[in-house]
């Protein structure tokens, strides 16, 4: 090549070489602090929360951070979405039916008793209208949610005493969370919403006569075996349970395109990710627990009856009083219905025939 057309080559090249740094800084600067309703003890809970925000950075070439704390280091486990809708922090991670005090249209967007399972409830979402009906209602307390894991199936909770009827429940002390607690009490019960943190000591300490968390492996790390014996399946309220990234709004706003982007993709590998490891970690735990002295139980078919009755009649009670919850269950009641009878057909049938023949054929 000669000298002339070296010089033609090297000016046509400078504009690429020019460009890059320019696009770069393009993107500006962003740091985020956010809240998790979870205690750091909790490694897939609040552990997930932390790879949202590795991933986002990851996504964004270390642009976009966003600084994470578990409950209590800014703001307790059950004001998250109040200090992001202040604008307090930018975000925090937390499951939406822990404010159906606000409105109780955030039931459904976590769990409803007997409703969607994580698939179904990811179906729903996606296809059937869940996250348009969650952002409309979202939106109205000044916050951008995306939903952000899903613990799956969770277990029934931890009793000081065996439950063999309904009867049992009258009186009885449970910290449990959402709509559920609405449901016990119909049952006699006297339910009580206590942060993830306060729940070990309240259990010790009497205050409460049971407990549910989430599953084996969250369970055996918070110690409830030691002051509870008896553990109980399933946890009809929560045939699956999701979670939300909550941004406020005016911060949600400000950010480029491209991180937008970035944390949505975070947390919908999020979405994978946090049942794929309670999958993996919950039959290792179950197995430790009953070791370690836990009493494994299931609900009489007399109290699932009795729930699912309760139930039923709950959610028209509340429909009446409420357009928006009656919008968000008349979209969430038909999906589930049109769900339950194909998997009834497929999964169910397998399910029943499969996991009851790893046992008994050989």
């Amino acid at each position: 090549m000669n000298r002339r057309a070296m010089l033609g080559a090297a000016a046509a090249a400078a504009p690429l070489a020019l460009a890059t740094p320019a696009v770069a800084q393009a993107n500006p600067e962003v740091r985020w602090r956010a809240a998790s309703s979870f205690p750091r003890v909790f490694d897939v809970l609040y552990g997930t929360f932390e790879k949202v925000a590795a991933r986002v950075a990851q996504l964004t070439e270390g642009k976009f951070r966003i600084q994470t704390f578990p409950a209590g280091e800014i703001v307790g486990g059950l004001q998250v979405l109040d200090a992001v809708q202040a604008g307090t922090i930018e975000a925090g991670h937390t499951a939406s039916y822990y404010y159906i005090g606000k409105e109780p249209g955030f039931a459904p967007f976590t769990a409803m008793c007997f409703g969607l399972n994580t698939r179904q409830l990811t179906s729903w979402y996606r296809y059937g209208g869940g996250n348009q009906l969650a952002a409309e209602l979202l939106n109205e307390y000044n916050i951008h949610g995306i939903t952000c894991g899903d613990t799956g199936a969770q277990m029934g909770g931890w009793f000081r005493n065996e439950i063999t009827s309904v009867e049992q429940l009258r009186g009885l002390k449970f910290r449990i969370t959402g709509l559920a607690g609405q449901l016990f009490t119909r049952l006699g019960a006297a339910p009580t919403l206590i942060a993830p943190a306060d729940i070990y000591p309240s259990l010790e300490r009497g205050v409460i006569d049971a407990a549910e968390f989430v599953g084996p492996h969250d369970d055996e790390r918070a110690n409830y075996v030691r002051v509870a014996r008896y553990y109980y399946a399933p946890g009809f309220w929560e045939p699956g349970a999701r979670l939300h990234f909550m941004s406020n709004m005016r911060a949600w706003n400000a950010l480029p395109d491209q991180y937008k982007h970035a944390l949505e993709v975070a947390c919908a590998e999020a979405d994978a990710d946090m049942v794929a490891r309670y999958d993996f970690m919950n039959p290792q735990a179950l197995r430790r627990l009953v070791a370690a002295g836990a009493q494994l139980r299931f609900w009489p078919r007399p109290v699932l009856e009795a729930a699912w009755k309760a139930n039923e009649e709950m959610n028209a009670d509340l429909a009446r009083g409420n357009p928006r919850f009656a919008k968000i269950m008349e979209s969430y009641t038909r999906f589930r219905t049109e769900q339950f009878q194909w998997f009834r057909i497929a999964e169910n049938s397998y399910d029943n025939f499969a996991f009851s023949a790893a046992q008994t054929v050989r």
